[in-house]
């Protein structure tokens, strides 16, 4: 998961940062939409599939994280598998810790089956996005974020 040199500082998604990022937070066009069923909010059912909860954003919302998805999944510099999921990490010049941040609190607002990590590393010289969850989320994030 981490390069050469120390671990520069650990950022959460959660608190005063997420909360002044939520208001720009929006759905995922990547994402899978399931079947309608009682279950409104995302969840890993009985056989391993996932499903993201499409009316837990407006469509303002969804636009602006449609956006975030598609510049996250450009500038990525190179994608780490790991055990339970997938690290992608990004150059500060080419996406910010505030940019993933947006995107991690609009994501777990459709996706809560996800487990979210973000961490700047190497003296602030990486961001890192890190997404890992239940069994067989790694097949999940596989097709749907293009990874081979």
């Amino acid at each position: 998961m981490k390069k050469n040199g120390t671990k520069f500082g650990k950022i959460a998604a959660t608190g005063a940062l997420a909360m002044s990022l939520a208001s720009g937070a929006a759905a995922s066009g990547v994402m899978k939409q399931g079947p309608e069923t009682k279950k409104e909010n995302a969840s890993a059912d009985a056989t391993g599939r996932f499903y993201c909860n499409t009316k837990a954003l407006t469509p303002a919302e969804r636009a602006r994280h449609e956006a975030l998805t598609k510049k996250l999944l450009a500038m990525r510099k190179e994608t780490v598998e790991m055990e339970k999921g997938y690290e992608f990490q990004y150059s500060p010049a080419d996406v910010t810790v505030a940019e993933v941040a947006e995107w991690v609190v609009a994501e777990s607002r459709c996706c809560a089956f996800f487990d979210f990590h973000i961490d700047l590393e190497n003296a602030g010289t990486l961001v890192c996005l890190r997404l890992t969850g239940a069994e067989g989320v790694k097949q999940f994030i596989r097709s749907e974020f293009g990874l081979k």
